[in-house]
């Protein structure tokens, strides 16, 4: 998988990137990051890539023309399965978007800044739209940071026990089960009597019923109730 991010923050990548999970599927050539620094694109001389809005409103809005010169030099030389505007009025982005998502080999995440991007950027070179929730951040950048978190942590070998992630939380529209570890007893608090079982059919049955009982709990709309 490659992924290009558009920014006008670059440096915001540069730890993110070089930690963890992401770090490890650099390493192992599973996916490939490429920043772009939007000023890099721009004809002004100060390098400045935003300006005022028509119309008179408050705020700064992120120019056409540097984001359109990039998108068309990045087509020029690939083809992409999707080109990602980070917006909090697009669509939530969940764990189904991100198993689909995980699947595509080239994308472009368009991290919006000041009061947004010139709307013909939506309108003409977005194909996609997406919120990481029901608020606002002041750019696009730690939204992309999640959404490649999400997506590489699903390439195959990109995390040590690949059937980890299948079990995680939303997987199959429910919470995970609890977990618990060493020592078995803490303080007189002790992990369920079934998890020490070894009965692997009864422990299934048992994650089951908790992640039932902790989404209807906690996340209802999940199940649909």
């Amino acid at each position: 998988m490659r992924i290009d991010i558009l920014t006008v923050l670059p440096e915001m990548f540069d730890s993110p990137l070089d930690c963890s999970i992401l770090k490890r599927a650099r390493q192992k050539g599973l996916v490939e990051f490429h920043i772009h620094n939007l000023r890099d694109y721009s004809t002004n001389k100060h390098r400045k890539v935003d300006d005022y809005p028509f119309g008179g409103e408050a705020g700064m809005v992120m120019q056409v023309e540097p984001i359109d010169r990039c998108i068309g030099a990045l087509k020029a030389e690939r083809d992409y399965d999707e080109v990602i505007f980070t917006s909090p009025d697009g669509e939530r982005f969940d764990q189904p978007m991100a198993n689909r998502m995980s699947l595509m080999e080239n994308i472009i995440i368009l991290c919006g800044h000041y009061k947004g991007v010139d709307y013909r950027v939506r309108e003409h070179l977005v194909t996609k739209e997406i919120s990481v929730g029901d608020y606002v951040l002041t750019g696009g950048e730690l939204p992309a940071i999640i959404i490649s978190d999400a997506l590489v942590r699903l390439i195959p070998g990109a995390i040590g026990d690949e059937q980890s992630a299948l079990s995680d939380s939303f997987q199959d529209h429910l919470l995970s089960a609890p977990d618990y570890t060493r020592p078995a007893e803490y303080k007189g608090w002790r992990v369920p009597d079934i998890l020490l079982s070894g009965h692997e059919a009864k422990i299934a049955e048992w994650r089951h019923e908790q992640a039932l009982a902790r989404t209807r709990a906690l996340r209802p709309d999940l199940l649909g109730e």
